[in-house]
């Protein structure tokens, strides 16, 4: 009965095996990649696999969680603060539709956060008592040139009254007094008081009249609305002296492209009550600016577009998060607009030579070192590929202490196709730094991502080929480097591609988790516009499949959550005796490939019978103040799940001097 069963089934398989001949033969190549595919989903299921590539896994988010997530930082709380503001969509600005989204990754929970600004493409960093900074955004999208309809430009607004400022609201009309042509003010403004000065000999005064910009636009479509020479403006809604002594200055009001332009203001995120604080804005607007947290707590902003779309002419400014106000950096530095800004060990800033996008070709863009207090700029030369910065990652290599960096990837300036392979290492404490060659990336790609890991590696995934993904030339690698051997290693494939808006943070389990991803088009033709990547996918690194307990800390009565520089504090360790090294992990904010916060600190520290006692460097330069992940590291260089340690600000740090004045342009 058995043998009659059998009969038909194995006829089938055998006709079965035929038809896969023949469609073999028909179809070769189609075959090969369905059996290699199902291959390679078998294969990274396997223990062995995981063990030594690790594990991506796609996060469920429930659809009314889903956003364009453009930035992401990981809080004091252990919570992801997801921000997308308008997220790259014209329409949402329209609207007004704003989000920011708050992810906890151990329940994977989420929470809708009310967002009080467009803080598309602003900056961010950590602050001493856990708060996230967030400052600048975006005032106007992008308008093409052929896609604009209404003439605009900027107007320079005076004011001669010494007495006091004058404010006027978005909307305000200008009209030209030779051209009768009415314009309005697309942004509020404060115009400052005019400075008058006394001769002491002669009793004199002289009054100098005070200015402020704005971006103005025709209140009509068309052509004739434009201008084409200098006019001066009359303020509707003045009256008497007010009418002579505020007015406005501008040239030609046209129909050339329309940059992106930025905003002034300035929030904190607050972990724990989840919702942004208004703060003193900027003194410039700012759209793509870099924050460096000081070795004070203070923090540095530079660069981006201003109110009228041009790149903030080096007028980098500090936030003052005791007195939450802004003061200028009394000497100017011009820089591309996110520049990779890195606070180096003994107080300079360090720029890699990274950027995001926008500013001329040729200034700007050489890596060194910035003194800021005597303005000096030191380059650090022998940087392969110097022209194929832009859209490369930097990191500051673990451990902090030996103050190498890497830069990895990147391509050409603006949309330019050209991407390289390149990676750049540099040792800031040799006598004379510059960047030697490192060992190539997985392949040519701007916009990867790298993230430090505990055990003193990077992770680096994605990227793409071209400009935006186009040409579907996103990169879905993944290498883990080791800058002890100088080496990458293959990781396990990410299965979402990633480019233009995307990046990825450590988790305090030892987990990543990459977001976004904002190709152009989605084939090879580029004939067919993308759709913005909204998953969220973790990657479970191979330390975490070696299977075994890992290492645990667990906080105790000897344990403090404030621990300042170079004091110590003890844990309870059940796995203490195996314990080989500590380290204290900065947590990140990342966005357009720029995370400058990240940074993985070594910490001496002393076994007992189940007890640590760890001992935190003195130097504020390497360990600027704030909340870290305290991890351990077994022999096999298993973390344990991190605890929180808040560093507050030393009394040994340095302060920067600020000024309420403007710095004289950069030269």
């Amino acid at each position: 009965m058995a043998d009659t069963n059998s009969r038909p089934r194995t006829r089938r398989t055998v006709l079965g095996a035929a038809g896969v001949l023949v469609l073999a033969a028909l179809n070769a190549p189609a075959v090969y990649d369905f059996a290699s595919r199902t291959y390679h989903a078998h294969l990274i299921e396997q223990t062995s696999y995981k063990a030594d590539h690790g594990h991506w896994q796609i996060v469920d988010v429930p659809e009314r969680f889903r956003i364009n997530t453009i930035h992401a930082a990981l809080l004091s709380t252990g919570k992801v603060l997801l921000i997308a503001g308008s997220g790259n969509n014209a329409k949402m600005f329209d609207a007004k539709s704003f989000r920011t989204v708050v992810w906890n990754p151990v329940r994977n929970t989420f929470k809708n956060v009310e967002t009080p600004s467009d803080l598309f493409c602003a900056g961010h960093t950590q602050l001493p008592g856990g708060n996230l900074l967030v400052a600048g955004g975006t005032q106007r999208y992008e308008t093409l040139q052929g896609d604009v309809e209404r003439a605009g430009g900027l107007m320079i607004v005076y004011n001669e009254n010494p007495d006091k400022p004058k404010t006027l609201p978005e909307g305000t009309l200008f009209t030209g007094k030779e051209s009768g042509k009415t314009f309005a003010s697309r942004a509020s403004l404060v115009v400052p008081r005019a400075k008058k000065e006394i001769d002491p000999g002669t009793g004199k005064a002289t009054v100098t009249a005070s200015s402020a910009r704005v971006y103005v636009e025709a209140t009509q479509d068309g052509p004739r609305h434009q201008t084409g020479s200098q006019d001066q403006y009359r303020i509707k809604g003045l009256k008497g002296a007010e009418k002579r002594n505020v007015y406005g200055i501008a040239q030609k009001l046209s129909f050339d492209k329309k940059d992106f332009q930025g905003i002034k203001e300035a929030y904190e995120f607050d972990p724990v009550a989840e919702r942004y604080i208004k703060v003193d804005p900027m003194h410039e607007a700012r759209w793509y600016p870099t924050l460096t947290t000081l070795e004070d707590g203070k923090v540095l902003s530079v660069s981006g577009l201003d109110e009228i779309g041009q790149v903030v002419p080096g007028k980098n400014e500090v936030y003052d998060p005791k007195k939450k106000d802004w003061e200028f950096v009394p000497r100017s530095r011009f820089f591309p607009t996110y520049p990779a800004l890195f606070l180096a060990q003994g107080g300079k800033i360090f720029y890699t030579g990274s950027n995001a996008g926008y500013g001329p070709a040729d200034k700007g863009r050489e890596p060194g070192l910035w003194d800021l207090k005597s303005g000096a700029f030191t380059e650090v030369p022998g940087l392969e590929d110097p022209k194929l910065l832009e859209t490369s990652m930097s990191v500051l290599l673990p451990p902090a202490q030996k103050q190498r960096y890497m830069v990895i990837g990147g391509g050409g300036v603006g949309e330019s196709p050209r991407s390289t392979d390149r990676t750049g290492l540099v040792d800031l404490k040799a006598k004379e730094p510059a960047f030697v060659s490192g060992p190539d990336l997985y392949a040519q790609a701007r916009y990867p991502s790298a993230v430090i890991l505990p055990d003193d590696t990077v992770l680096v995934t994605n990227g793409s080929g071209d400009y935006r993904g186009k040409g579907d030339s996103n990169v879905l690698r993944a290498a883990v480097y080791d800058p002890a051997s100088n080496r990458f290693r293959e990781a396990a494939e990410p299965l979402v591609g990633r480019n233009y808006h995307s990046g990825g943070l450590l988790l305090p389990d030892g987990r990543v988790m990459t977001f976004g991803s904002d190709s152009l088009f989605s084939d090879k033709a580029d004939s067919k516009p993308a759709v913005f990547d909204q998953r969220i996918e973790i990657w479970t690194p191979p330390y975490l499949h070696q299977g075994g307990q890992r290492p645990r800390l667990r906080e105790g009565e000897d344990s403090r959550r404030t621990v300042e520089l170079g004091a110590s504090t003890t844990y309870a360790s059940p796995d203490a005796a195996r314990i080989e090294k500590m380290r204290l992990i900065r947590p990140g904010a990342f966005t357009h490939v720029t995370n400058v916060e990240q940074r993985s600190v070594a910490v001496q520290f002393t076994k007992q019978r189940g007890r640590v006692k760890v001992t935190l460097p003195d130097d504020p330069s390497l360990v600027p103040p704030g909340w870290y992940m305290l991890t351990a590291v077994d022999g096999r260089g298993v973390p344990s799940e991190a605890v929180w340690v808040k560093v507050p600000v030393s009394d040994d740090a340095t302060s920067l001097k600020t000024t309420e004045e403007p710095p004289a342009p950069a030269l």
